[in-house]
């Protein structure tokens, strides 16, 4: 009798789940676990917990689906609160479990707690499956030290040279151990948040691998909004302007494999567009930041960055503070930083102008920027986040937030996050700082670059 125990992860679903499939393949019997780690929830020097409110509830929400799902088929699934190196070895000596089945990390932290586990389970045969990107590490045609340095080098070979396998069924019998019962998802008391802080907490979407598949399904074939994807995606207001893929696929509630399933099936009965070729180039674009995050490690996370450069950053405690509550005075990086804190989801425009206006105009060091949008956005991804921030600093020109404001039309998503400027017309929520606002505070700084953005906002007929 051969018991064997799937670790979930990052990998929150029964569709497309290789380490889910070999174990139900190879074992006799399986137990089911999942546990957060403790230490994700710790303060940081900055002043905020490392993982947030809106995030701890998306994970619930995602944990929660995948023991329904797995209780539908059979399954259980065991909840631990404090970290996975305490959990696992209790299991794997209750239940005399000798095959642990699991998807392969790549980021420090994940990979020092899966050798800590091992050092303390020697017994134990790990299996572990990569399934975290559109093409398998082993498929494209660069080894991780090999991963340009350009996202071109990298996408072009990678699409002439690699395909997407194929994606695996769900099982649908699961064969756990039997009388074993799936526990409770701890209490947010065991992390310091406060019952007000819960009950406040509003992500945007729904967690979870059913949610994933409904949002999959709603964007392609229901509405066919993917058809007018490539004009949309800049814009900030609602939800339909994009996927809104990003959160399911951090967590692994969707993985990219289904996507791109689904998209060629759309392009195949709807409709092959530029739209439908912008989302698979996001999903290889994900897969280029995950490689390009794993041939430079830890650099990812220094000030200096993978390229050791020096930048004399300001770093005004006051600043920085501003610009995490949304009270910098201006009004399109503001109205971002409300929704980011409020739903733990911003827009792709968004993030591009809060990160070049934190770096570029407050001069602050990114990775305070990058820490606070790990710790709010739902749709956290280790190597999306860090790497994008890093560009900012580093490779992408300035963007200036007073003329993608105008650009973007974005007066109705202002007003929508900034009260004060709700009865503001057309020019006025723009630029606020040139009227008598009551309420709305001043900006930090007017720069002179921004100069000819706002004259033109002046001539705007309203």
């Amino acid at each position: 009798m051969k018991t064997g125990l799937v670790w979930f992860k990052n990998d929150l679903r029964l569709l497309d789940n290789e380490a889910l499939t070999r174990a139900v393949q190879e074992c006799d019997e399986l137990i089911f676990c999942y546990s957060i780690e403790k230490s994700n929830f710790k303060k940081l020097d900055l002043g905020f917990k490392k993982c947030d409110i809106n995030r701890f509830k998306f994970i619930e929400q995602s944990v929660l689906d995948l023991k329904n799902n797995l209780e539908k088929s059979g399954g259980h699934l065991l909840i631990g609160s404090d970290s996975a190196a305490l959990l696992l070895p209790e299991l794997v000596k209750k239940y005399g479990i000798s095959d642990i089945y699991a998807e392969e990390e790549y980021a420090s932290e994940e990979l020092n707690l899966i050798e800590s586990i091992q050092k303390i389970l020697p017994k134990v045969n790990f299996h572990f499956y990569w399934g975290k990107t559109l093409y398998h590490r082993d498929d494209i045609p660069f080894s991780i030290s090999k991963i340009p340095l350009s996202s071109k080098a990298y996408r072009i070979p990678a699409a002439e040279e690699s395909e997407p396998r194929k994606t695996f069924k769900a099982p649908t019998e699961l064969k756990g151990v039997k009388k074993v019962k799936s526990t409770k998802f701890p209490s947010y008391k065991m992390f310091h948040f406060t019952k007000k802080e819960y009950d406040d907490a509003k992500p945007l979407l729904d967690g979870g691998e059913t949610n994933a598949l409904e949002r999959l399904q709603y964007y392609t074939f229901k509405s066919e909004l993917l058809t007018g994807y490539r004009w949309s995606r800049n814009q900030s207001q609602g939800l339909d302007y994009s996927s809104k893929f990003s959160p399911y696929l951090a967590l692994g509630c969707i993985s990219p494999r289904e996507i791109f399933e689904k998209v060629k099936e759309y392009e195949n009965k709807i409709n092959k567009n530029q739209s439908t070729w912008w989302l698979v180039f996001e999903l290889v674009w994900r897969d280029y930041f995950t490689f390009k995050g794993m041939k430079f490690g830890d650099e990812i996370f220094k000030t200096k960055g993978y390229k050791n450069k020096e930048i004399p950053f300001e770093n005004n405690q006051v600043n920085f503070e501003k610009w995490c509550e949304g009270r910098t005075g201006i009004p399109f990086v503001d109205a971002h930083m409300r929704q980011l804190n409020e739903t733990g989801y911003m827009s792709n425009r968004g993030r591009v102008n809060c990160a070049s206006y934190f770096v570029h105009d407050l001069n602050i060091d990114w990775t305070w920027g990058a820490a606070y949008f790990e710790s709010k956005l739902i749709d956290y991804d280790v190597s999306s986040n860090w790497m994008n921030w890093h560009m900012q600093a580093f490779e992408i020109y300035y963007t200036n937030p007073v003329h993608q404001s105008n650009k973007y039309k974005a007066q109705d998503f202002i007003r929508e996050w900034i009260p004060e400027l709700k009865d503001c017309n057309d020019l006025e929520v723009l630029i606020p700082w040139e009227y008598d606002i009551p309420d709305y505070p001043k900006p930090i700084e007017i720069f002179p670059k921004w100069e000819r953005a706002i004259n033109l906002i002046k001539k705007l007929k309203i």
